[in-house]
């Protein structure tokens, strides 16, 4: 670890009951924070008002705090900074590295080739009369040059954004800022020197490592946990309410976190969740999930 000083984060999207599986990522987050003696935030990636739960928001923060998961400075809602996301899109497309496009999904099916991610953007709208900006969903312009992360625990990880992706949504046709962009201009803003979140999300950092040396802003360390995943080597999600946590049983469903994780285990059971921290914290450890993707649960 460098000098900086340590700034983590959790952001998880109000879109049902925390699961198993983000509860990890939360713990992971919680736990390097915590070692490095560092911050450690909380902000809800509300942004796309159509997928939110009513109530989710408050139950998850509800959740960390009976896991002792606390945070130390203000919650920051994604939904309430929009206009610094407008801010970020109009210095993208005043640069000309942005620009509309009025491409249906059905009509980029027909034309582009599939890469790992699905269709890859075959760059109709790039050139040309180009249609209005208000009423379109807005791209940014790839360069064809592999992006590369070195991953704390992944390794390095390599992409070419303009092959394998194509010219990518900064905002959409609703006029909702898309995640891409608006974690970028977030972490930027707190400061974040350490990203810590769950594998899933490894193929989306080249695309925000790109988006930030075009703003200017500073690139944060990454660590991509491992996924926990069922037999059939499926993700766990608050959409398929697959294994909410209890948290009237705090400390079982944090030991179970951390043997998950890989992490060793008190040799008798903690009282609370606070005492499991006060044995987890010093004993954290990244090396046993070197090159781990996912693992069952």
């Amino acid at each position: 670890m460098s000098a900086r000083a340590y700034r983590g984060r959790f952001a998880p999207s109000p879109t049902g009951s925390l699961h198993f599986g983000s509860l990890v990522a939360a713990v992971g987050s919680f736990l390097d924070a915590r070692h490095h003696k560092g911050v450690w935030l909380v902000r809800m990636e509300d942004l796309d008002r159509t997928r939110e739960v009513p109530g989710s928001a408050a139950a998850i923060l509800s959740s960390l705090e009976a896991f002792a998961l606390h945070w130390d400075e203000e919650v920051i809602y994604q939904s309430r900074r929009t206009e610094h996301y407008a801010e970020a899109l109009q210095q993208l497309l005043a640069a000309d590295l942005a620009y509309p496009c009025s491409c249906s999904r059905k009509a980029i099916r027909q034309r582009a080739e599939i890469g790992p991610e699905g269709p890859i953007y075959p760059g109709t709208c790039r050139s040309g009369n180009q249609p209005d900006i208000a009423t379109n969903s807005i791209r940014l312009v790839t360069q064809d040059r592999d992006i590369l992360i070195e991953d704390r625990v992944q390794g390095l990880f390599r992409q070419n954004p303009a092959t394998e992706i194509g010219d990518f949504v900064i905002r959409r046709v609703d006029g909702y800022h898309a995640y891409q962009l608006a974690v970028v201009v977030d972490d930027a803003w707190q400061k974040i020197t350490d990203v810590v979140r769950g594998a899933d999300l490894l193929s989306s950092t080249p695309r925000q490592s790109y988006l930030q040396q075009l703003l200017g802003l500073a690139q944060p360390r990454y660590l991509h946990l491992p996924l926990a995943v069922d037999r059939s080597g499926r993700k766990l999600s608050k959409q398929d309410q697959d294994r909410p946590v209890e948290p009237k049983d705090p400390v079982t469903t944090l030991l179970s976190v951390l043997a998950f994780l890989q992490q060793p285990l008190p040799p008798e059971r903690p009282e609370s969740p606070e005492a499991l921290w006060q044995w987890a914290i010093p004993r954290w450890r990244t090396e046993p999930l070197r090159g781990t993707s996912s693992r069952e649960l």
